[in-house]
């Protein structure tokens, strides 16, 4: 009676986790498998494409390319608002992290955004250089216009 308990609460665990499970992978890699991930709830990684980055107020959605290993993946965010760290700053690489379901034809319907910004660490070494943290630059105006 014991083994026939501890077998029904294990098979209980692993089914009920199996359409749960979040692949978390760079774009390269997500664009690679995309056929066996379509339709699945995935975390991606990697950059943001420079002058990608496009808010529509109606609807209100942004729209914008990730990109890693010279491969790239579009990313439709239906949402008005994005971390503030989220920004296309001139010379550095936003790292993003963008969670939700892959389109059969490559496109991710993202559901939550993460901008990951440098660390105070790196950031010291950046200053250095000249180089804004990416919200004090856009604050600053320092953007340039995309061509």
């Amino acid at each position: 009676a014991l083994l026939v308990g501890g077998g029904a609460i294990l098979t209980l665990v692993f089914t009920s986790f199996e359409g749960s499970a979040i692949y978390s992978r760079k774009v390269d890699e997500i664009l690679k498998e995309k056929d066996k991930l379509a339709g699945r709830t995935v975390r991606v990684e990697g950059t943001l494409k420079r002058c990608t980055l496009v808010r529509r107020d109606e609807p209100c959605e942004y729209r914008f390319t990730m990109k890693n290993n010279g491969k790239e993946l579009p990313v439709h965010y239906a949402r008005c608002t994005v971390p503030d760290t989220f920004q296309d700053v001139p010379g550095m690489a936003v790292a993003v992290t963008a969670e939700g379901t892959l389109d059969p034809s490559g496109h991710l319907e993202a559901t939550q955004i993460m901008a990951k910004c440098p660390s105070k660490y790196e950031m010291k070494d950046r200053a250095q250089k000249g180089e804004k943290m990416p919200h004090d630059a856009v604050t600053a105006g320092a953007t340039q216009p995309c061509m």
